[in-house]
């Protein structure tokens, strides 16, 4: 059963909601429970923080008694999200109708890159705009971690700067830009209605896991891939790599890459930084915690003659200085450098694999 108790707002910036006599983190989806204001009596779900686990570290807004009970009826849209749920809502598709579609260009021209998780975003489109200026930039969020697409901070600050032309939240993620109802029919939509360059494509903020084989978010990169594929579009994958995990089974080549590549039924191409990185620090937690020639290895020995290896150049200094995020899971760029230098390495793929005009 859901766990649900009732509180006041005593903050809304930060939200803080008051459950009996505990002052608690909160955060609403303002796009499903309207604006939230100090005063407000609200219902929260308070499992993730009751049980200690590290979906946000806060509650969840499930309704507001106070202003939340007169949301709009959408008239006219016949499609719902989170369908079957108390939070069913009404949306408009992004996917195209035949009567409605238009090739803006073939699928071969619109290169995919799948990120095995949300921290590989930001530095991705980065290097993708470094290498290619001015390129449209598609994300579409699947799920496999949080399904609220206004909860990342990261797809906000790379709309404002440019660096993102769009955003669709696909199947049961939800409250992006645009709708889907499918990875692959946002992909398609990329292509003949939002005239994407090139396409990210993973999960929100945040992963599923359970520290099993199959049983992680980071699965899903699977099914986004074979939805590229299938398309007829050029896919990459972006490689979950990292010099400083506490985890071995993340630690170096992690088995998250690993499992979707051997799992994979068409050819992709994953992107690998240089050994030789400018600004690469040394040290415990820099070039001397993790054999680099070792990941590539792994790296080979999982593609076989599968997949395509690419080695990219990349900038850890001009990412770090970007401002943009470059922490992940409470590690900086300085802590785990290998982690970002994987997805700015498979940025500049991506922007390569982009054909040139003329």
């Amino acid at each position: 059963m859901l766990r649900l108790r009732r509180g006041v707002v005593v903050a809304a910036d930060p939200l803080t909601v008051r459950v009996g006599e505990e002052e608690r983190r909160a955060w609403a989806d303002r796009s499903l429970v309207g604006q939230v204001a100090a005063g407000d009596d609200v219902i929260l779900n308070t499992q993730a923080l009751d049980l200690g686990l590290g979906s946000g570290g806060f509650d969840v807004v499930h309704v507001n008694l106070t202003r939340g009970l007169e949301g709009g009826a959408n008239p006219g849209s016949h499609v719902m999200k989170l369908n079957y749920t108390s939070l069913q809502h009404a949306i408009d598709p992004v996917e195209l109708g035949d009567e409605e579609a238009r090739l803006v260009r073939p699928a071969a021209a619109v290169p995919v890159l799948v990120l095995p998780l949300h921290g590989h975003l930001a530095p991705a489109a980065w290097a993708l705009a470094q290498a290619s200026p001015g390129l449209s930039l598609g994300y579409v969020q699947t799920a496999g971690g949080a399904l609220p697409g206004s909860l990342s901070r990261d797809v906000a600050e790379l709309r404002e700067r440019g660096l993102l032309a769009s955003h669709v939240t696909a199947g049961p993620a939800y409250g992006g830009e645009h709708e889907a109802l499918s990875v692959l029919g946002a992909l398609d939509a990329g292509i003949r209605r939002l005239d994407w360059d090139a396409v990210v494509c993973g999960a929100g903020p945040g992963i599923l896991g359970s520290a099993t084989e199959y049983g992680h978010g980071g699965i899903a990169a699977l099914d986004s891939a074979h939805a590229a594929i299938a398309l007829g579009m050029p896919t990459l994958i972006s490689p979950r790599l990292s010099a400083s995990d506490p985890r071995p089974r993340h630690r170096g080549l992690s088995h998250h890459t690993k499992r979707v590549l051997e799992l994979l039924l068409g050819a992709v191409q994953v992107a690998v930084p240089e050994i030789a990185l400018e600004g690469w620090p040394t040290g415990e937690q820099g070039t001397d915690a993790v054999d680099l020639p070792s990941v590539l290895d792994a790296l080979h020995e999982v593609c076989d003659d599968r997949h395509d290896v690419a080695v990219e150049p990349v900038d850890l200094v001009g990412y770090a200085a970007s401002g943009l995020p470059a922490r992940t899971m409470g590690r900086s760029i300085d802590e785990d450098p290998l982690f970002f230098a994987a997805a700015l390495a498979a940025g500049a793929a991506l922007a390569g694999a982009v054909p040139v005009e003329g």
